[in-house]
């Protein structure tokens, strides 16, 4: 055991990574990298490396916990393919050291806490050290000074109503995928993201990091633009029934026999209204559009707006996933538009596996479109209360999430 050096290297251990060396019989090293603790006991720890192990293998690893390094030895026992280049490996330890044992079984007891907060249902946060300045649908918002708290609860709502029950997971898959696809589209547009690391946030935040962990991000100050950016890459929802109606959708026409669900020549722009929670955003054309935000704010957020769905469909056509509409949010700073909020989560898009698309009707999904469904099969009325939803409703759309985040990330679990 000694002390942490390099302590920012090491920072996120705690937050469930390690670093290991495998060697063979002879002391020699045959692979090393960095691994994420899957679960853990005092006799042995599964973890997911990147490399094949074979049993019998000795793997040496690292372990961080407070304010010291733990190193730790044992044999591989198990050790099997997970998702592509990721290998889910047992290892059973030898004996501890004696003043590595009671550590390590602080770190086994807060490993376990750990993981009860982080699969608990969260409906809303209360930091009363902070300044809550917004609860939206999902997002539970604070004030840090120079920047924001944005904190995503396992909130879902339907139909601008929140439903009574969380999502478990809901809230880490919708900050987790944004994620993934901030750090897809840097190229094309700055977003707002400063950080999604606790250890990273101001000494206010520390109280909580349990809960913001794999949850939460730290962003920047920016000045929302009072629009949804919605682009349609095929017709379904609210642009289906006004294609029946008028054979246009937001005042763009289009080309005539087309049926639920087909592709559209190409992506298209329809943008709606922000409204405040209860109300429904309202869809305009793109002229109401400059009427409210001007000629060149309107033409780049238009344009921003398509060639991030153009880069994210083509990425997710790859995977087997269908992005069929979706909303963006850019903010000013200063005079620059970036991206914010979320980006093509199951929350802001329609999800449809590849493998089953059938146009001519509805598609199943891997977004929130399977609560709609339950909540028009029940001929609820869409106003205030929304009614309880059973465990197996719950469950399935939870659970549809997880696989919008599994397909989409190649990341079997959360962080």
């Amino acid at each position: 055991m000694q002390s942490v050096e390099e302590k920012r290297r090491h920072k996120r251990f705690n937050s469930l990574n390690l670093s290991y060396v495998c060697v063979d019989e002879s002391g020699r090293i045959v692979y090393e990298g960095m691994g994420r603790t899957l679960n853990v006991s005092e006799s042995g720890i599964l973890l997911e490396t990147h490399f094949p192990t074979e049993f019998g293998q000795i793997l040496s690893m690292t372990v961080a916990f407070e304010e010291n390094l733990l190193n730790l030895k044992g044999k591989v026992v198990h050790c099997r393919e997970g998702r592509p280049g990721k290998y889910e490996t047992g290892v059973q330890f030898s004996e501890l050291e004696q003043d590595v044992t009671e550590i390590f079984k602080q770190y086994v007891a807060a490993f376990e806490r750990q993981q009860q907060i982080s699969s608990r249902p969260i409906f809303e946060t209360d930091f009363f050290d902070l300044m809550l300045i917004k609860r939206g649908k999902v997002r539970d918002m604070y004030d840090l000074g120079d920047s924001l708290l944005m904190v995503a609860a396992d909130r879902i709502s339907a139909y601008d109503v929140v439903m009574p029950e969380p999502v478990p997971q809901k809230g880490k898959v919708l900050t987790q995928i944004s994620l993934f696809w901030f750090d897809v589209m840097k190229s094309i547009v700055k977003n707002h993201l400063i950080s999604a690391d606790p250890d990273d946030y101001p000494e206010s935040c520390k109280p909580y990091t349990d809960i913001l962990k794999g949850r939460s991000m730290m962003v920047l100050k920016a000045k929302p633009i009072p629009i949804e950016c919605v682009v349609r890459g095929y017709l379904s929802g609210s642009g289906w029934e006004s294609y029946q109606k008028s054979g246009t959708v937001c005042g763009i026409a289009l080309p005539q026999g087309l049926k639920e669900s087909d592709k559209l020549p190409e992506p298209i722009f329809t943008p709606s209204t922000k409204e405040e929670i209860g109300v429904h955003d309202i869809n305009i054309d793109f002229e109401e559009t400059v009427k409210r935000i001007g000629q060149d704010l309107a033409e780049k957020i238009r344009d921003l707006s398509l060639a991030i769905y153009k880069k994210g469909s083509e990425l997710a056509d790859k995977k087997g996933i269908i992005i069929a509409d979706t909303k963006f949010e850019f903010g000013l700073l200063g005079d620059e538009v970036i991206l914010i909020d979320e980006v093509l989560t199951p929350d802001s898009s329609r999800f449809w596996p590849k493998d089953s698309y059938q146009p001519g009707g509805s598609q199943k999904s891997f977004d929130k479109q399977y609560l709609r469904d339950y909540l028009i099969s029940v001929k609820w009325n869409k106003q205030r209360p929304a009614p309880f939803l059973p465990d197996e409703v719950i469950r399935n759309t939870s659970q549809k999430y997880l696989e919008a985040f599994r397909f989409l990330t190649d990341e079997d679990h959360l962080f």
